[in-house]
């Protein structure tokens, strides 16, 4: 999943609340009186005052930005296209999870997309630096594997495979990575930075393989591999990757600090006041980070 998603969370109590604004809507009815917008409002303050407080933070940042940048409806079609490429097989299991639909999804993205344009504004890429990025480019490539602890179990899998198992089965039954062996073993498409979160070895058998041929079992410090490539996408000319690959580089050269800094201006020059009494201290500390903005990586497992 690309690291520069918002907490989801969070995500996912914004697009909850900017369609349940305080008021006398009625939104469930009983023989002992009806449950109103507000009610429920008032409710969700009371269980959870610091997600209603970054929840508004932001919403707000969300108008604020889209005031001075403009997220194209081809901008967003393509990120949320990407996105969705990225999650594969388990792009439906995490709406499920974190109870989105698909509108609410394609509303992430695009706040995300704000918040990179307005961390990019400033950053110059030369030439030089973009040529020397896509000759290091790596074409995004879909795989799926099997981790299991031992080399026997391994080369029995991949024996079984031989003769004609189907991968997604065995990684559903033998697999000890849970996350994609809920989905056949897929891992979704990787990319660039995809590539940066997986071990070298699992990295350089991929890279090894043919769409649809599967590796022998690839010894990593999680256990034994077997890795299977089910696609892979070409890599362009330079002149046609231009603005793709510039986006790309100017994403990778975010300065988180700096990013807060401009959204804290933003805010300032906006004069927001927050009307709602008990939500008051919602922007009153400029040094806490805003979410979205991207924070340091560590190495997952895959």
């Amino acid at each position: 999943m690309k690291k520069w998603l918002l907490s989801i969370s969070l995500v996912a109590g914004a697009i909850g609340l900017a369609g349940c604004s305080a008021g006398d809507d009625v939104v469930a009815t009983t023989k002992a009186g009806d449950v109103t917008k507000e009610d429920l409002y008032e409710a969700m303050k009371v269980n959870n005052k610091q997600q209603m407080e970054q929840t508004l933070q932001n919403l707000v940042y969300d108008k604020i930005l889209s005031e001075k940048y403009t997220v194209s409806d081809e901008e967003l079609d393509k990120e949320f296209k990407k996105a969705k490429e990225q999650l594969g097989d388990q792009y439906e299991m995490f709406l499920a999870q974190f109870a989105i639909d698909e509108k609410g999804f394609k509303e992430l993205v695009k706040s995300q997309l704000l918040r990179e344009k307005a961390a990019t504004a400033d950053i110059k890429i030369s030439d030089k630096e973009l040529k020397e990025y896509y000759d290091k480019w790596e074409a995004p490539i879909e795989v799926s594997h099997i981790l299991v602890e031992d080399e026997k179990t391994a080369k029995d899998l991949k024996a079984q495979l031989d003769k004609g198992a189907k991968f997604e089965e065995l990684a559903e039954e033998h697999s000890a990575d849970p996350g994609s062996a809920a989905n056949g073993g897929s891992l979704g498409w990787i990319d660039n930075k995809g590539r940066e979160q997986l071990v070298p070895e699992f990295v350089e058998a991929m890279s090894s393989l043919k769409v649809g041929q599967v590796s022998e079992p690839v010894k990593s410090q999680f256990g034994y591999h077997i890795i299977k490539v089910t696609d892979k996408k070409e890599k362009k000319p330079l002149k046609d990757m231009k603005a793709e690959l510039t986006d790309e580089l100017k994403a990778s050269k975010i300065d988180p600090a700096k990013l807060q800094k401009k959204l804290e201006k933003e805010l300032k020059a906006s004069e927001v006041k927050v009307e709602d009494a008990d939500l008051k201290g919602a922007f009153e500390s400029e040094s806490a980070p805003a979410e979205g903005a991207p924070k340091e990586e560590t190495k997952e497992e895959k």
